[in-house]
């Protein structure tokens, strides 16, 4: 039987191996992201957009590795804002960044107060604090001379807000990878948008980020999104390769087989002569569709 030192050192080198291949599957799909929506490019000035969170914080440290091997130069820049929320520890994150030896800005706005004035207690506050966030983070970009703007959204995000969009907006969409503000002054990037959640969660764990939870609804989803995560986790549980082969899916639409009239031109649709026939003479009844 070998000593307990041995075990551990055993179980200590096997988590040291299980630790870095977690970390270069994050990177490679990472990298995959950017490299397939071009989300990078030469002298591309970065705000990263730094809540607190698991998430974000494994978009920082990734970045920050890729950046050491990447083809092309680019700027990170740590943004968070500091909402005035009771509680928040403001300390943290500048003594992280700090170390971390990163340039970074610190934007205190009260948006709290507000969102707390307008929401009924109950309600959820979400969707009104992401409002008030991205009007503040698109003045920053702007000020700092960001070229882009890049957000911790994975995965997981972009499937449960297809399911969303589908079971309660009545609309096929997800979250872009990629996209343009509306007034067209900002691009705003998600490179985890490969990434699962799970691996985050446990990456986040092993780096030992300073996670900070949202005090404003209490880290708790709303209950349509909370039964969407579940839904999709229940089918990973019960349906290997299902969730994968969903997210394969948004990568992979054929327009002409949905029914959206702008997106493809149904009224436009003429069947072609049959090789042999003349002009408008019928097709043989065996050539027709039933």
């Amino acid at each position: 039987m070998s000593p307990p030192s041995a075990c551990a050192s055993r179980d200590g080198r096997k988590a040291h191996y299980e630790g870095n291949k977690l970390a270069k599957r994050l990177r490679a799909a990472a990298g995959a992201a950017i490299a397939d929506f071009r989300m990078i490019e030469e002298g591309d000035r970065i705000l990263v957009c730094l809540s607190g969170g698991k998430d974000s914080h494994a978009l920082l440290d990734i970045l920050l590795r890729l950046r050491e091997k990447a083809p092309v130069g680019f700027e990170l820049v740590a943004f968070n804002l500091d909402q005035r929320q009771p509680g928040f520890p403001a300390e943290v994150l500048p003594a992280y960044l700090a170390r971390l030896g990163i340039p970074f800005h610190i934007e205190t706005r009260d948006t709290y107060s507000i969102v707390r004035r307008m929401i009924p207690e109950g309600r959820i506050a979400c969707p009104l604090c992401s409002r008030l966030r991205r009007g503040i983070v698109y003045r920053v970009a702007g000020e700092l001379g960001a070229t882009k703007i890049a957000l911790g959204h994975h995965r997981d995000d972009l499937l449960e807000t297809l399911l969303l969009n589908l079971f309660h907006g009545g609309s096929l969409k997800a979250m872009a990878p990629k996209l343009l503000s509306d007034d067209g002054r900002h691009v705003v990037i998600r490179p985890l948008a490969y990434c699962r959640e799970r691996d985050l969660a446990e990456y986040a764990t092993l780096r030992g980020f300073p996670i900070i939870p949202c005090n404003l609804c209490g880290s708790r989803p709303d209950a349509q999104r909370r039964a969407v995560k579940e839904l999709l986790r229940g089918w990973e549980r019960r349906h290997p390769g299902r969730v994968e082969n969903m997210f394969r899916a948004l990568q992979h639409v054929v327009p002409s087989h949905l029914a959206d009239r702008e997106l493809f031109d149904f009224a436009a649709l003429r069947a072609r002569a049959c090789a042999g026939e003349r002009e408008g003479e019928p097709a043989p009844a065996g050539l027709l569709l039933p």
